[in-house]
């Protein structure tokens, strides 16, 4: 795989239904049913808005094998009103259940966490290698009995591991590492191999969105030397709802499918489900359209480490850089200013270009950057070279001295420049149809010459007011592998509204580019919701709920409040949130502080207050 040019990872086709997944087919798109399974009509509806949504597959939950049996009525309802698309059964907790729905419908998901071993209790075990590999025994035991029925029925298998989920037994021997997250499904893959099923697609999610792109990646890794080419799923797990919700999930599916990676995909949202599927479609075609771009002769330094990469070593020039959190420049070209509103963060610079504000109309704490042959040296302004003007860069006395750069321009002479003179940021920019390839090109090359240099990344749209969720995701998918990769010290957008269309407005601008950057978890300016996309288990009302939430506790900075609706991977997904919010039964609640239960079975019209008083309790003991 090489990390500058966009080429698509090989897989073999698994067969599901008439969906084919993997191989040369295209990116299959999918989503899953929020009521319950025993509610045939109901899951009947729900599918059908997601198929004519666009959706190649359709998931619902099995908890039972009431659920599982039920399924041949909505799968037979669905023949009939015309709908001849793959249903996915997915099962946690009881195996039995899983050979149930392999007799019915097309795909089978099975989480490893809690196929064969308990749910996850976060207790301690202790194995020796006999005794490992005796539970190893165990499992292929239990899991040939379901691949044998899949073979018989020509049943389709998903080995769908949840970050959130692992088993205990996983968690003791590896601890909660990508290592450990790789391994869990790597033990379902080798008995599968051994038995000659094929039919697998795989997936491997979490909620922490550096969890998941480094577990994935590695995952690939593994299986490459393994000689395994089984097709991955992919998702975000608990991404939330809204803006946020979107921006999460592309920053981590972006950022793997820009190398190659994924052969299907999920945007989990807390919203009605066939929301889901056209945020999906944005995403995957925006990404794949970089297919046969140019070629980009980077050369990766030796230092990067793809499965597990750690920031790039650069010199703090300023709060730039270094031990730094990246930093948001903003752009205001014609004198635009609007006034930062509910606690939403200011931008660290703004670049105005040839159009300084007075005083008395900039941001306050703001430093504002200007073409490089108008700057006067005021205090909190910053000069902007281009390479135009790279000889006047050695005489000026500015702290900070910003440079527009491509990778293109990075010839020798700016190379010494950048030995020899203090203080300069890059400001990397691209035109290429694969513009992460070129960017990351020209980091590597820094990285490679021992320049430690900080670097900004420039992304630039062309978008109107009613393109702010096409912006969202195009943004956040650019910048995706950029910060997964350790090279990101700044993230600076720029969007030009089309001719004849209203502008997008520069708080979406803003608020985007440190959305992003929360998102990858590299700098948090507000609070942060993990909240499941619910399902045929959500025990409460989910959106009602989350909406409450957020109300009462936006104001809460870095904090982090998971809401989840049902216990299968409540306390684990939210295991680094500050508190949480499980449905425990119909109608009950229980409350987290981090990973212990601190309240059990709350009546839902209690405990979003119970939640707040919890919070408040602890602020004030703080």
């Amino acid at each position: 795989m090489s990390i500058f040019n966009y080429n698509p990872r090989m897989s073999h086709e698994v067969v599901i239904g008439n969906r084919p997944l993997g191989g040369n087919n295209p990116l299959r798109i999918q989503s899953m049913t929020t009521t319950a399974t025993t509610d045939t009509e109901g899951c009947v509806k729900q599918c059908m808005a997601i198929f004519d949504a666009g959706a190649d597959y359709v998931r619902l939950t099995t908890q039972g094998t009431r659920e599982a049996e039920n399924l041949r009525h909505i799968k037979d309802e669905l023949l009939k009103r015309g709908y001849d698309r793959p249903l996915v059964a997915d099962v946690h907790f009881n195996p039995n259940v899983a050979d149930v729905a392999a007799a019915i419908v097309e795909k089978v998901r099975i989480n490893p966490g809690n196929y064969v071993d308990p749910a996850r209790q976060f207790k301690h075990l202790e194995y020796t290698d006999e005794e490992y590999a005796a539970e190893l025994a165990r499992l292929e035991e239990r899991f040939t009995k379901l691949l044998n029925i899949c073979k018989a029925h020509h049943t389709a298998l998903r080995i769908g591991v949840n970050h959130g989920s692992l088993s205990d037994r996983i968690m003791c021997r590896y601890g909660d590492t990508p290592a450990g997250i790789v391994e869990s499904c790597m033990e379902f893959l080798r008995v599968c191999v051994k038995e000659g099923f094929k039919d697998v697609a795989v997936s491997i999610k979490a909620s922490n969105t550096q969890v998941m792109v480094r577990s994935v990646r590695l995952l690939c890794s593994v299986m490459r030397m393994e000689h395994m080419d089984f097709p991955l799923h992919l998702g975000v797990t608990e991404a939330g709802e809204g803006e946020d919700g979107r921006i999460k999930s592309a920053v981590g599916i972006g950022a793997l499918l820009a190398d190659g990676i994924g052969d299907t995909l999920r945007v989990s949202l807390s919203e009605a489900p066939e929301v889901e599927v056209p945020v999906a479609y944005k995403l995957a075609e925006y990404v794949v359209r970089r297919a046969g771009h140019p070629e980009i002769p980077g050369k990766e330094a030796p230092q990067f480490n793809y499965e597990n990469p750690s920031r790039r070593r650069t010199t703090a020039v300023g709060n730039i850089g270094g031990d730094n959190v990246p930093v948001v420049i903003s752009t205001r070209l014609n004198n635009e200013t609007y006034t930062a509103t509910n606690g939403q963060p200011t931008p660290d610079y703004i670049y105005v270009g040839r159009s300084l504000p007075g005083k008395d109309k900039r941001m306050a704490g703001t430093g504002y950057l200007v073409d490089a042959d108008l700057w006067q040296g005021e205090v909190g302004t910053y000069p902007v070279f281009t390479k135009r003007y790279l000889m006047a860069m050695p005489a000026c006395r500015a702290s900070i001295k910003f440079l527009f750069l491509t990778y293109l321009d990075l010839d020798d002479e700016v190379k010494a420049l950048l030995r020899t003179v203090p203080g300069v940021v890059i400001i990397a920019q691209s035109n290429h149809q694969n513009r992460l390839g070129e960017q990351r090109a020209l980091v590597h090359e820094l990285w490679c010459e021992e320049l430690r240099t900080p670097v900004v990344f420039f992304e630039q749209y062309r978008m109107g007011e009613g393109d702010k969720e096409n912006f969202q995701l195009y943004a956040a998918a650019d910048m995706g592998a950029l910060m997964f990769d350790g090279l990101t010290d700044g993230i600076m957008l720029f969007n030009q509204k089309p001719e004849g269309q209203r502008p997008l407005p520069l708080e979406v601008q803003d608020a985007t580019a440190f959305a992003i950057l929360q998102a990858a978890r590299l700098r948090t300016t507000k609070t942060e919701y993990i909240s499941c996309p619910g399902c045929g288990r959500t025990l409460y009302d989910l959106p009602g709920t989350i909406a409450r939430i957020k109300a009462a506790t936006a104001h809460l900075k870095g904090l982090k409040i998971g809401i989840m609706g049902c216990i299968v991977n409540g306390p684990g997904e939210m295991a680094d949130a500050d508190y949480g919010y499980v449905g425990a039964a119909r109608g009950k609640v229980s409350l987290y502080r981090g990973k212990v239960c601190v309240e059990k079975n709350i009546p839902t019209d209690e405990a979003v207050d119970k939640l707040l008083e919890l919070i408040e309790k602890d602020r004030s003991n703080s």
